[in-house]
């Protein structure tokens, strides 16, 4: 681990039941260092296993449980699956760009997603004072991927973009689009950081027991932070 890193304070929250694993109980450490919320710090710690929510800095810390993987894939060494050139092609007719302000129909396709794919989890209802406590980060510029069929907005994925890397925050979607619109806005996330000459593109954690984050994995190649180690 990084010596700056030992020597920052770490708080933990209280246990709860895990949102992903059901039988299991989560904590997160949480980085009380003022001085470590800025994009160069957030660049170390999430080479670190660390995430962000909001302006708060966290990973999991989980007593009897090491599920949780901070996953990475190195950009100049990505492989599109057959699957994922297929998508790629389909979505040919699709326009992506990347911009520091949400359009203005953000929050009917945000509510459309939650309504359509998460109406049991802890979002629901969808509210703009909550996504924006959850999405925005006062110590980054925000940067939002915008994709669109002609004229009307189909995806935005929120991307924390650093010097050498970039981090793919939050997706939503139009969950009735014909298109895997979460795995092509990875994808036009990868295309941005190959033209850019960032190294990484972080997708948060996977956990092999839930399903949902399974799609992590299809992008080769990649990296899982295991014992404070990137292996693969």
């Amino acid at each position: 681990m990084n010596m700056a890193l030992q020597q920052i304070r770490i708080g933990l929250s209280r246990q709860q039941p895990c949102s992903y694993i059901p039988s299991k109980e989560e904590r997160v450490a949480i980085v009380l260092e003022k001085e470590m919320h800025s994009g160069e710090n957030f660049e170390m710690l999430l080479a670190n296993g660390f995430r962000r929510s909001g302006n708060t800095l966290y990973k999991p810390q989980c007593d009897k449980c090491q599920a949780c993987h901070a996953l990475r894939v190195a950009v100049q060494d990505f492989s599109p699956s057959k699957s994922q050139k297929r998508l790629w092609s389909k979505g040919k007719h699709l326009r992506w760009e990347i911009r520091s302000q949400l359009d203005e129909n953000w929050f009917e396709l945000y509510a459309k997603y939650i309504e359509g794919r998460h109406a049991t989890g802890s979002m629901y209802p969808p509210r703009e004072k909550e996504f924006f406590e959850f999405a925005d980060c006062a110590w980054l510029t925000m940067h939002y991927l915008h994709i669109y069929d002609g004229d009307d907005l189909v995806a935005i994925a929120i991307t924390d973009i650093l010097e050498n890397s970039a981090s793919a925050f939050y997706t939503f979607f139009d969950p009735d689009y014909e298109l895997s619109l979460g795995t092509y806005a990875v994808l036009c996330q990868l295309e941005y950081c190959r033209q850019y000459n960032k190294q990484w593109l972080y997708l948060g954690y996977q956990i092999d027991d839930c399903s949902a984050m399974n799609y992590k994995t299809r992008f080769q190649r990649h990296q899982r932070l295991v014992n404070q180690r990137w292996q693969g």
